[in-house]
């Protein structure tokens, strides 16, 4: 598994413990899915202001997101030589202004975020009270193993 990392804001430090805990969350979301952990996922972190020209740009809607997924492999069967599963885009000002309201960590926030956006990767959606159970499941599931739960 690789993990890109492209901190592209300066309000928020970024220490190697939250990055070694985000390398975790991407390598045991592929795990948990049986997928094979050699992906390369790529991680931006940015500031509201980028997300939001992102989010308005990509999906219409003209407001700061917590987080951004971007998947290039449409079935983890493809026979790719690159295993370039896709792109990640975290806000990390709205990760902490979550955190603060659920009380809880920054890295766990952070943790969520990426678990989250990785399931989004390997083909999951909340589109429905089912979907979004069964997603969430999964996230709490990978969060557990990797010590960051609530």
């Amino acid at each position: 598994m690789s993990l890109a990392i492209d901190n592209r804001q300066n309000i928020i430090a970024i220490d190697e413990q939250l990055i070694s805990i985000l390398e975790r969350a991407v390598e045991e979301s592929l795990i948990y899915e049986g997928w094979d952990p050699d992906y390369e996922v790529s991680l931006s972190l940015v500031d509201n202001k980028e997300i939001q020209d992102l989010n308005k740009n990509y999906r219409g809607k003209d407001y700061a997101t917590d987080v951004l997924s971007f998947p290039l492999v449409e079935d983890e069967e493809i026979d790719i030589e690159e295993k370039l599963l896709g792109d990640i885009v975290i806000s990390v000002e709205k990760a902490q202004e979550q955190a603060q309201e659920y009380g809880h960590s920054f890295s766990r926030e952070m943790s969520f975020l990426v678990v989250h956006s990785m399931f989004h990767l390997m083909g999951y959606d909340h589109e429905d009270e089912e979907a979004e159970a069964e997603m969430r499941g999964r996230e709490e599931a990978v969060l557990e193993i990797i010590g960051q739960v609530r």
